[in-house]
């Protein structure tokens, strides 16, 4: 008896659509959904913006992902692993003495662990500047030490010191 064997035929678009698929998140092509923070006043916005054109391409060794919607108000790293809004509102825990912060290339930033709920991580809003900006860190990458260190020094660039009053 002899076994006739035919030859596996695979249809050419699911194969096609599945390559393409997988090339699309290679690491360099990642994207992020980041919503922008409410509209910032002028001035605020005009130090985000100043912020935003400054960002580095790599932050904690994970490069610059598309921020969607694209707005100078937001950035991230690593897809959404780190997450930059600038010009967010003032922070109601800025006024409790007891919040935790860190002081990094000048910047000084309130340091606040996210809930596992949330997925665990920390965010650190930046304090005394014109602009608060908050960056989120999601737990894998949260032990990086030297992660707000590329920052601190384009905040300290780009956000004169002060008291927003926003």
């Amino acid at each position: 008896m002899s076994v006739h064997r035919r030859p596996l035929r695979v249809p050419a678009l699911p194969v096609l659509a599945a390559v393409l698929a997988l090339a699309g998140c290679a690491p360099g092509d990642s994207e992020a959904r980041v919503e922008p923070p409410p509209t910032p006043p002028a001035d605020v916005a005009g130090f985000c913006a100043a912020l935003h054109k400054e960002l580095p391409e790599t932050v904690a060794g994970l490069a610059r992902a598309k921020a969607l919607p694209e707005s100078d108000l937001t950035a991230a790293w690593g897809g959404s692993a780190i997450v930059l809004r600038c010009g967010v509102p003032k922070p109601p825990e800025m006024a409790d003495p007891k919040q935790d912060g860190v002081e990094v290339n000048g910047v000084r930033w309130l340091l606040q662990k996210l809930p596992d709920s949330a997925g665990g991580g920390f965010r650190f809003i930046t304090g005394l500047r014109l602009a608060y900006t908050e960056v989120r860190v999601d737990a894998e990458h949260s032990t990086d030490a030297g992660m707000l260190v590329g920052l601190s020094a384009v905040v300290a660039r780009t956000v004169p010191e002060g008291i927003s009053s926003y």
